[in-house]
């Protein structure tokens, strides 16, 4: 099933003989003056007509066509929606030949489709920019009458960038909407908030250019809308906001929210002001401007309180507690959604506390208490589940996969990720679909499926980069650097996280910043450009104090750790691991500290230290034994080998290489497998 909706023109079955009637009669002066300037234009002649919505220029176009007085006028329709158009001309030039020009009658060229590369917003438009330049050519090369069918804002956009070729119009025609077709209009654009994020790019466009075309019918270029009117626009304006963020286009939906709040201001329409509030608080919140967004969501939540209207209420806490969620500042975040819960539990609003019990599964999941997350998600599925809301239980399913992925479950993660995937494919929700490809990349990851995991990220990263969502596609670029990494293929790795850095950067992320950082330190670690690694893990390291990420810290003491010990800073090398070590205990994350556990033996034995090495090496030998992970016991039974090899136990030596080779085998890393056979080659017999 695909939820989206055509567009208006495709909507409803179209019998254009029986709607030309009503239409002219609406129109029946201005249409006679259309007639008349058809009838006297000779040669190049511009003629502007105003229509606001397709489906009236078709019906204009036909009763052109059928009417008597027209039957000397050979009316030839030409469509340009191309919205990179830029040379009009040349293609009007193109067609012209291909036209069989009727014997004894005029040829009226009829032009559509222009406000797609007219656009609503922004200086200049390519395609207006040429028609000023060639203005002159057209009396050569388009010795016609042309008609311009436009919508009010694509006619003043004209003659505000083709003031020239605007000059040479011998008339202007500006033609009544029927109720029917606004009807219909508003018909369509009903519920964009709700599904709007389910849009595909192109008709979402064509559900902004839809609103944009209501407006018009509202608020016409050069006139102020009143009473009922501005009501209507106040509607309009909040809704275009809506579908701008649903493009990231938070600059361009305050220009809508900001005139709608006033309007509900001067209106003292006080719920609907909350509601235009919390969306401009949302603007704030795209641009990472987090304090001014919590003022508008206060300011939302004020107003509702004054109401005592406990939707309006339950709105706002939730908008609060998605912000605080993003300033990782998790204790406030919960005593938003446990405000909003309450007000849910009271007014029997069950449905909407699936919501609230999945972002306080988030938050427990950031608190790493994946139990409690766990719990908080499948409290919000089997609400879904209860209310048939199929579509909204993909994101949930989506959230029980990291948390299977957290406690490395991986399989189970990949079940509820392709759970998640089938649901939004079912839905024809393209733009969910990059976040679960995104992270069924992680899970082939963690299992060293690395090409897997490569077409994952891939297939998320092309439909970001489809649906313009740059911000989102710094972590994909991050994750491809992982890989990249992963299959040394350093260089490549260094370019991924450079554009994933240069994202975060241009959107004011620093908080995400750092575990980038952190990466750019590993791949200049293993180029051997140990003094630049060492500045990126005190940058990360830095950005993970400032935001209290404390957990997060411990990853970057040991590369810290790491670098010290290829620069052979043994103490300071030992003083990172045992900082990165004491957090992992605190954070009972066991499976971590394994690797750290083998980084102290490394240290040990580098001090020779061969009891002290041996033990660590041990305990983390028995955590990824505990854990499952076949590929990481690999590395510890190879530094075992060696460290049996310095103490001449050569039998002891030989034993572990051979175990750490056989894996190596197993998972293809010809990298390590040559070193760990070069090893058994060097030891005698």
């Amino acid at each position: 099933m695909n939820s989206s909706r055509k567009p208006l023109h495709q909507h409803l079955p179209r019998n254009l003989s029986s709607e030309i009637g009503p239409f002219i009669a609406l129109n029946q002066e201005i249409f006679a003056e259309l007639l008349t300037f058809v009838d006297f234009a000779e040669k190049f002649t511009i003629g502007f007509i105003e229509i606001n919505f397709p489906p009236d220029a078709e019906i204009l176009v036909e009763a052109l066509k059928t009417n008597p007085e027209c039957r000397d006028f050979q009316f030839v329709t030409m469509n340009f929606s191309d919205a990179n158009l830029r040379f009009l001309r040349d293609e009007i030039v193109k067609i012209l030949p291909t036209i069989e020009i009727e014997f004894n009658k005029k040829l009226v060229l009829i032009i559509q489709g222009l406000e797609k590369s007219i656009g609503v917003y922004g200086d200049y438009p390519p395609v207006l920019q040429d028609l000023n330049f060639v203005r002159d050519a057209y009396k050569r090369t388009v010795p016609h009458p042309i008609l311009f069918i436009l919508p009010d804002y694509a006619l003043t956009r004209l003659a505000k960038f083709a003031p020239d070729f605007w000059a040479w119009q011998s008339g202007m025609f500006r033609f009544k909407t029927p109720q029917i077709t606004k009807d219909h209009a508003i018909n369509e654009a009903q519920n964009t908030e709700r599904i709007i994020d389910r849009l595909e790019p192109p008709e979402k466009q064509e559900r902004i250019d839809l609103l944009h075309r209501l407006l018009m019918e509202y608020k016409p270029t050069g006139h102020q809308a009143t009473g009922e009117n501005l009501r209507n626009c106040s509607n309009i304006l909040h809704q275009l906001g809506v579908a701008y963020l649903s493009k990231k286009e938070p600059i361009k939906a305050r220009e809508y929210l900001e005139e709608a709040e006033k309007i509900a201001n001067e209106f003292q329409d006080s719920t609907f002001h909350a509601e235009v509030l919390n969306t401009l608080g949302e603007s704030y919140s795209q641009q990472r401007q987090f304090d001014t967004a919590i003022a508008y969501y206060q300011k939302s939540l004020s107003i509702s309180q004054q109401l005592q209207n406990p939707r309006g209420e339950i709105a706002a806490l939730f908008k609060l507690g998605n912000v605080y969620l993003d300033l990782r500042q998790f204790t406030q975040a919960t005593t938003f959604y446990q405000q909003r819960l309450e007000i849910e539990q009271k007014i029997g609003a069950g449905y909407s506390s699936a919501s609230t019990y999945h972002q306080l599964g988030m938050v427990a999941q950031d608190l790493r208490e994946f139990e409690e997350a766990r719990r908080n998600y499948q409290q919000a599925l089997a609400i879904k589940i209860e209310f048939g809301d199929r579509y909204s239980q993909a994101s949930t399913y989506h959230q029980l996969g990291m948390v299977g992925q957290n406690l490395r479950e991986f399989e189970e993660a990949r079940r509820n990720y392709q759970q998640a995937l089938a649901i939004d494919i079912e839905f024809g929700d393209r733009y969910s679909q990059a976040s679960t490809y995104h992270n069924l990349g992680i899970v082939a990851q963690n299992l060293r499926e690395f090409e897997e995991a490569r077409r994952n990220y891939q297939q998320a990263l092309a439909i970001k980069i489809e649906f313009g969502d740059r911000y989102s596609q710094a972590r994909t670029y991050h994750q491809l650097g992982m890989v990249a990494q992963e299959l040394r293929e350093f260089e490549e790795a260094r370019c991924y996280y450079q554009q994933a850095l240069a994202i975060f950067i241009e959107f004011g992320e620093r908080y995400s910043s750092a575990s980038t950082y952190n990466q750019l330190g590993i791949v200049a670690q293993e180029l051997r450009e140990f003094e630049e690694a060492r500045r990126n893990y005190q940058q990360a390291l830095a950005i993970k104090i400032e935001f209290g990420d404390y957990y997060s810290s411990a990853n970057t003491y040991h590369n810290l750790g790491s670098v010290a010990q290829e620069l052979r800073e043994f103490e300071e090398a030992w003083r990172n691991y045992q900082q990165a070590l004491a957090i992992y205990i605190e954070f009972s994350d066991r499976y971590s500290s394994a690797s750290t556990y083998h980084q102290l033996g490394s240290v040990a034995q580098e001090l020779r230290e061969f009891e002290e090495a041996w033990r660590n090496y041990q305990q983390a030998l028995a955590i990824y034994i505990e854990f499952g992970d076949r590929y990481s016991q690999a590395s510890t039974y190879h530094a075992l080998g060696t460290l049996a090899e310095a103490e001449e136990n050569y039998v002891e030596a030989r034993v572990h290489l051979q175990t750490a080779l056989e894996i190596y085998v197993e998972y293809k890393d010809e990298y390590w497998g040559a070193i760990a056979r070069e090893a058994l080659e060097r030891l005698p017999e």
